[in-house]
């Protein structure tokens, strides 16, 4: 079963819809329970670091999130899905992210205009299963105002201002900082590469 987890994020129905055209079976799940069924979990994220832990918090999901993505159950964050997975966000530095990975999620520089809103094109370095059977030059859809810095997970980059991870690959854990369900058929097939790794 493929968990959605709903903990309020807007893009939620996006998200539900980007499935649903792929005919993929999936449940929106609220709860540890729910998350303890899945053989896959997707996390979809929009607005503030600081809001969305603290509703994972008050969802009661935070160990068990952790514990199924440590597990190996496959993961896919979209957006603060993604950043969810570090330690911490400039955006909200007195609340603490799932810490699979370590290191901030910063904020763009002062001199950069914010959000970051717009269709801009991934730079895919090396082999990614994510990534794979994409169009030679694919531009995805970003609305952020926060990045992961480029690390050891970093499967592709995009360059705002800064170069920045727009998608992570480590195992069985990939996340993506643009979203997949506003981006046209380059992010069906990102999905549907998720779907079936």
């Amino acid at each position: 079963m493929i968990a959605v987890f709903d903990y309020g994020a807007g893009n939620l129905r996006s998200v539900a819809n980007t499935l649903a055209e792929l005919q993929c079976e999936y449940t929106l799940v609220r709860d540890p329970q729910g998350l303890r069924k899945a053989s896959k979990i997707l996390l979809p994220g929009v607005g503030h670091f600081g809001q969305m832990m603290r509703a994972l918090d008050t969802l009661g999901v935070r160990e068990i999130l952790v514990d199924r993505i440590n597990a190996g159950v496959p993961f896919l964050g979209i957006c603060l899905g993604l950043q969810a997975l570090f330690e911490r966000s400039e955006e909200a530095p007195e609340v603490r992210g799932l810490g699979i990975y370590p290191g901030d999620v910063r904020r763009f520089p002062a001199d950069a205009r914010v959000p970051h809103m717009g269709w801009n094109e991934l730079e895919v370095p090396g082999d990614s299963r994510l990534v794979r059977n994409l169009p030679g030059r694919p531009y995805v859809y970003f609305a952020h105002s926060y990045y992961v810095p480029v690390n050891q997970h970093t499967a592709a980059t995009c360059t705002y201002a800064v170069e920045y991870t727009a998608v992570l690959e480590a195992g069985s854990v990939f996340g993506v900082q643009f979203h997949p369900e506003k981006s046209g058929p380059v992010g069906l097939q990102i999905v549907k590469n998720f779907i079936t790794c």
